[in-house]
């Protein structure tokens, strides 16, 4: 029991996610607060905040993308659409005929596979100009929007809807299955009759395909288990401002980590969670706590492979001419100084003395920092149009000492520390636009299916530190 409540004390004190390692997790508050155009605290991690992508339309919740279609221009149905109407009709024509209403759920499915798969090769432009976005775009977009779909209104530890389940799973194997068929040539010995040998060159899955993907199906089939686990539970949820009479109080109990201790009522239209007046039982709390560190694993598996993937992408030739001639002008004098003059660089006391009060100043932050970072590796001679990583190598050629590899290493580490203390932070600019520009299929569904993943867990986490506040809370009222 003690356990227990010394764990419910540390939920209460801010349950952070980060891009960190397991042993070094920056423990400073954080906001949760979702930043959701679609869902509020569903989505609520920003780096999946473009719930439909920053490159594609807005969608609702039974489509995907179909409102730049011509189909939807007023006096016209869409393929969909008319399929519907066609079922409807059939079902009411044969009400009593299964054979007949299972040909028309297969007709009607049939009818938005050719859909999704127009779409595909249109690039979402739907006159067939031929100025459609490229197909890893296009992917990566169908990714994150069906995510939209499918999560963007379940916003409770419940299990999914069966139905949603089944479009989440239907769809997304259908996306995937393109990767079945990005291979990698490779050298092989074949043994002949004769008993001889002969290399060969055989395909093989991609490298970075078969090592990340099996673990994102992985990843997602246990975040679908955890919300499955929350079937049959003690506490419930309160529609938004309707608070029933064993609530704590007629408001949201919407888990805001700000500076200050006080929760906000910031996302009002949310459902609320509800416990007993005498609060959750033992078994209850032991779940909700397993699930939670279940979840937080998740989460961070899925961010390090969103971060490999981002990582390897080319960096777009708009964005390098973005980038300022000058470092210090960017970040600016004050922190400059403090960058190159300090012997024992230290980020975390640097992001302690500035003034960051919310997301969106801690964004533009990293922005400059961002840019900073590869106009001092330009300088330094180890800028590629490729990733860090690539090119890291080249380090070693160089004199460690050199300024403009100083100041870019420590604003590497001073962007990761960032990340850390903010982990709700948005996508920067140059992963915006790397992946706006790339062209890689096989990244772009790695990039995109980890990117939901991850903000799927992270909300998670969210819902399960929301009910314990409210236990909490209830139980501080005994």
């Amino acid at each position: 029991m003690d356990s227990i409540s010394n764990s419910e004390e540390n939920s209460d004190m801010g349950y952070q996610l980060s891009a960190s390692s397991l042993d070094q997790i920056d423990q400073s508050p954080t906001d949760t607060t979702s930043y959701s155009i679609i869902s509020g605290e569903s989505f609520a991690y920003c780096r999946t905040s473009s719930v439909t992508s920053a490159f594609s339309e807005h969608t609702d919740d039974n489509s995907c993308s179909e409102a730049a279609s011509p189909n939807f221009w007023p006096g016209m149905k869409t393929p969909t659409r008319a399929a519907l109407s066609r079922l409807g009709m059939k079902q009411h024509r044969y009400p009593f005929d299964e054979k007949q209403r299972d040909e028309d759920t297969m007709e009607l499915e049939l009818e938005l596979m050719k859909e999704r798969f127009s779409k595909l090769l249109l690039g979402e432009d739907m006159s067939g100009s031929g100025k459609g976005v490229c197909t890893a775009v296009t992917i990566s977009n169908a990714i994150t929007n069906l995510y939209a779909s499918v999560f963007g209104q379940h916003q409770k530890l419940e299990p999914l809807r069966p139905d949603k389940k089944l479009m989440w799973k239907r769809e997304m194997n259908c996306l995937l299955s393109v990767c079945d068929y990005i291979v990698e040539l490779a050298p092989a010995l074949q043994t002949l009759k004769d008993g001889n040998t002969l290399e060969v060159m055989t395909s093989r899955p991609r490298s970075d395909i078969y090592i990340n993907l099996p673990a994102l199906r992985k990843l997602d089939a246990m975040l679908l288990d955890i919300l499955d686990s929350f079937e049959e539970t003690e506490f419930w949820y309160a529609d938004p401002g309707s608070m029933s009479g064993n609530s704590t109080r007629s408001g949201s109990f919407r888990r805001i980590l700000q500076p200050q201790p006080q929760r906000v009522d910031e996302k009002w239209w949310l459902p609320v969670p509800c416990v007993p007046s005498t609060g959750l039982s033992e078994k209850s709390i032991k779940h909700l706590l397993q699930k939670r560190d279940c979840a937080y694993q998740i989460h961070k598996a899925s961010l390090s492979i969103n971060n490999s993937i981002l990582a390897e992408m080319e960096i777009p030739e708009s964005y390098i001419a973005t980038l300022p001639k000058s470092g210090k002008a960017s970040v600016g004098d004050t922190i400059y100084r403090y960058m190159y003059t300090t012997e024992k660089f230290s980020p975390g006391c640097l992001l302690d003395s500035l003034d960051i009060g919310s997301e969106h100043e801690a964004l533009e932050f990293a922005d400059k920092v961002e840019a900073s970072m590869h106009t001092w590796r330009r300088k330094c001679g180890t800028h590629s149009k490729s990733s860090w990583g690539v090119v890291k190598d080249l380090v070693s050629e160089i004199d460690r000492s050199d300024k403009n590899n100083v100041l870019a290493a420590r604003a590497e580490t001073l962007l990761f520390c960032l990340k850390q203390r903010y982990p709700e932070l948005s996508q920067t600019t140059l992963d915006t636009s790397k992946i706006q520009y790339n062209q890689d299929v096989g990244q772009a569904i790695l990039e995109s299916y980890s990117r939901v993943l991850e903000g799927l867990a992270f909300n998670i986490v969210a819902w399960i530190g929301d009910v314990l506040f409210v236990h909490k809370t209830m139980k501080k009222r005994d």
